[in-house]
């Protein structure tokens, strides 16, 4: 890995700023920017995503949106080396036109700041192919970079095989659930998968090439394989039997799209875009970055022990990031009810308090450890049957599940819940991200009583309804609202009891 330069400013180690950072890729650089011995600046909308990242004390915050020129410019003051890990995947049809515009936002202040280098993750094209708009947004947008004037380094890979990772976790969920696969023809499209470990390591020596490369470069791993060999590898490495996998023609990409969002957590609005990029070839056409960053002595990590890699940090909890941590896909933006600027309106709240016989610490252990595969304490069949309702409506249902068991993040999935604010022993406030023609929060908060060993629980469902729609929705669900809240209550308040006094 080439050596860290001296700074063109300072005779500090030089300034990174990482974009992204609440995303898969950008999450997992922080820490390794900082081993490798760089000061780390992080760009974020919502900092308080970012409270309970193990790095969070050992960088900078700048609090700015990424299509704002001037928060931008602000941003990158001192900024030697600036990450480019922004994606508007999934977040409507216009993302193409919204990633050019902050990749031009961005490279216009980075120009003006006098960035010494930006660098770019991008993706695998094949220049004689048709690209999918996903691929052809990420190829503008490299595009832009490179001729900002600023020296810029595009990383192009294709799948990136990790822990959490979007391609990851759909090629995991397909090949586990179905044993026998009609499936489109794009499984038969060669890709080169990279482990996210070797992504990681380029990332990082990019920071440190000469100044006169400006470039863009593929990675890939050291295999070649089509989707389907990656699923036959992947069912043989964890035992499961061959799958039976029968290509046809007539599957397009919308309803290719449909049937991964209702086999794997992967919900369609992000489905649709990765579908459409796998049938594009994505394979590296040369390997000049061995130039600058030579592979490490045994090499770089082979598809099988990528996977195995993957597999061992699900099983160990040990996921530092995930796809469905990053911005969430059509999530609500309003302000929530207690924010300063929420503007009102009709909000009806379901509000309930319980005194409980446990500790503040048992308490609040059973509501962070809420959701995923210990369920919601609340008419299971009733969240199955809901769950399932929302994901034939194209909502996440409850196949996210969880990144972590027992831990929770600020903008953490969790089923079909987004962490919006959590304040560790004191309050976790969930925002809803299934369908419906309203939004919705649900909120658990801890208290003392004047007993030590009691504590108070109160939990709050609000509604914030669209249009005569939503109104209905309220009044029709309100009945149900004492079997499904009033249980939980219940239920919580028991469990944490127990884990006080086990019997």
């Amino acid at each position: 890995m080439p050596p860290i330069p001296d700074p063109t400013h300072s005779d500090q180690p030089p300034l990174c700023l990482v974009t992204g950072a609440t995303g898969y890729v950008g999450g997992r650089l922080v820490p390794e920017l900082l081993r490798a011995g760089y000061r780390v600046r992080v760009l974020a909308r919502s900092p308080a995503k970012l409270l309970r990242r193990p790095w969070y004390d050992d960088v900078e915050i700048a609090e700015a949106d990424a299509s704002d020129a001037e928060e931008v410019r602000k941003a990158l003051d001192g900024v030697d080396i600036g990450y480019y890990l922004l994606h508007s995947i999934g977040t409507g049809r216009d993302f193409g036109e919204t990633e050019r515009h902050i990749a031009e936002t961005v490279a216009s202040a980075a120009r003006d700041r006098g960035v010494s280098r930006l660098v770019y993750l991008g993706g695998l094209v094949a220049p004689d192919e048709r690209l999918s708009e996903h691929l052809a947004s990420r190829a503008e947008v490299g595009d832009v970079l490179l001729e900002s004037g600023v020296p810029t380094v595009v990383l192009r890979a294709g799948i990136v095989i990790g822990s959490g990772s979007a391609s990851f976790e759909m090629l995991r969920y397909l090949t586990e659930r179905l044993p026998v696969m009609i499936t489109p023809r794009w499984v038969r499209s060669r890709v080169q998968p990279i482990a996210i470990r070797d992504v990681l390591r380029y990332l990082v020596a990019a920071a440190a090439l000469p100044a006169e490369v400006s470039r863009g470069f593929d990675i890939g791993g050291p295999d070649v394989l089509t989707y389907q060999d990656m699923m036959q590898r992947f069912a043989a490495i964890v035992g499961l039997p061959r799958r039976r996998i029968v290509p046809v023609p007539v599957l397009s990409p919308g309803l290719s799209s449909e049937w991964v969002g209702f086999v794997t957590p992967v919900p369609r609005g992000l489905a649709r875009p990765l579908v459409e990029s796998l049938r594009n070839t994505a394979v590296a056409d040369e390997h000049d970055i061995a130039e600058f960053v030579p592979d490490p002595p045994d090499g770089l990590i082979g598809y099988d022990r990528a996977v195995e890699l993957a597999l061992s940090k699900v099983r160990d909890l040990d996921v530092p990031t995930a796809w469905s941590s990053a911005t969430p896909i059509g999530a609500p933006s309003e302000p929530l009810p207690d924010d300063p600027d929420w503007a009102g309106g009709s909000l009806y709240v379901d509000d309930r308090v319980r005194t409980v016989d446990a500790g503040r610490e048992a308490l609040w252990h059973i509501i962070e450890g809420i959701g995923g595969r210990r369920g919601w304490y609340s008419f299971p069949l009733g969240w199955t049957a809901r769950g399932w309702i929302d994901r034939l409506s194209g909502g996440p249902g409850l196949a996210r599940g969880r990144r972590d068991p027992d831990r929770l993040l600020p903008g953490d999935s969790l089923d079909w819940w987004r962490v919006e604010k959590i304040e560790t022993g004191v309050r976790l406030r969930l925002r809803a991200e299934m369908r419906m023609p309203g939004l919705a929060w649900l909120e658990f908060s801890v208290d003392r009583t004047d007993h030590g060993d009691r504590s108070v629980l109160r939990q709050r469902a609000l509604f914030h309804p669209h249009g005569a729609a939503g109104h209905a929705y309220w009044w029709a669900v309100r009945p149900f609202h004492g079997l499904v809240f009033g249980s939980m209550q219940r239920n919580i308040a028991r469990a944490a009891e127990h884990v006080e006094r086990p019997a």
